[in-house]
């Protein structure tokens, strides 16, 4: 049997896919979930056919094309399946051979102005 590495500390954690028996928390959690909802395909996944986003289709595309529908399917994505964030901002950035997608989150329910809450905004970047 594996064991976790480091301590379960907080309720938002899911195992860690690049580390056997490690786990995310977290910001790291969130940023992780991100990652897999932009990288799979939507009807991949047997159990949730509509989990996913359907980013790949716009990737060969121009840049002035592609760039709002890819907006909108990672908008849509992450608002249907991360309901712990609001969106900051999404800028998609077209390379030579990749696109690499920034996305600009915090956590939903934290006022900027509250002392008490964690209203940091973070950045997960997705390159494809």
């Amino acid at each position: 049997m594996t064991s976790v590495v480091g301590t379960i500390a907080s309720v938002n954690w899911q195992p860690q896919l690049d580390q056997p028996g490690g786990v995310v928390q977290d910001a790291a959690d969130i940023d992780q979930a991100i990652r897999i909802i932009l990288t799979t395909p939507k009807g991949s996944d047997p159990h949730r056919p509509e989990f996913g986003a359907d980013i790949l289709q716009y990737v060969d595309r121009p840049e002035i094309e592609a760039t709002p529908y890819l907006i909108a399917e990672i908008a849509d994505a992450i608002l249907l399946w991360e309901p712990r964030i609001e969106l900051v901002s999404i800028q998609p950035s077209f390379g030579l051979a990749q696109v690499t997608l920034v996305v600009t989150w915090r956590f939903r329910g934290v006022d900027s102005k509250s002392s008490g809450g964690d209203s940091q905004t973070r950045t997960t970047e997705v390159t494809l």
